[in-house]
């Protein structure tokens, strides 16, 4: 079962503006200035968004100036592709195994 740290995780990546946030950050280090070009959202939601991908340990700032510069953590990724991995080879196996539980 993932654990909470995953779940959060998860819950963090389910958005479609987020998920769009880490791709363009999985490409270059990027400002807010630069996230709001690329995306199209209004500086208010994307630092919203931000704030929660940085919560959930996605990202991390570098503060430069009066900007705030922004860059993905691939180990966070990793970490939950590994949890992930995991489970598609549990579930491969049960499978392999036509393992089920009799109803009563």
């Amino acid at each position: 079962m993932l654990m909470s740290v995953e779940g959060d995780l998860i819950k963090a990546l389910a958005d479609p503006l987020r998920m769009r946030i880490v791709a363009l950050l999985a490409h270059e280090t990027l400002c807010t200035t630069h996230l709001v070009a690329e995306t199209g959202a209004r500086q208010t939601n994307l630092s919203n968004h931000l704030r929660i991908l940085r919560e959930a340990g996605v990202v991390e700032t570098e503060p430069c100036g009066r900007y705030t510069y922004y860059r993905l953590r691939p180990q966070a990724l990793e970490g939950l592709a590994g949890a992930l991995g995991e489970l598609a080879a549990t579930a491969r196996a049960t499978a392999a195994a036509d393992r089920k539980r009799a109803c009563t």
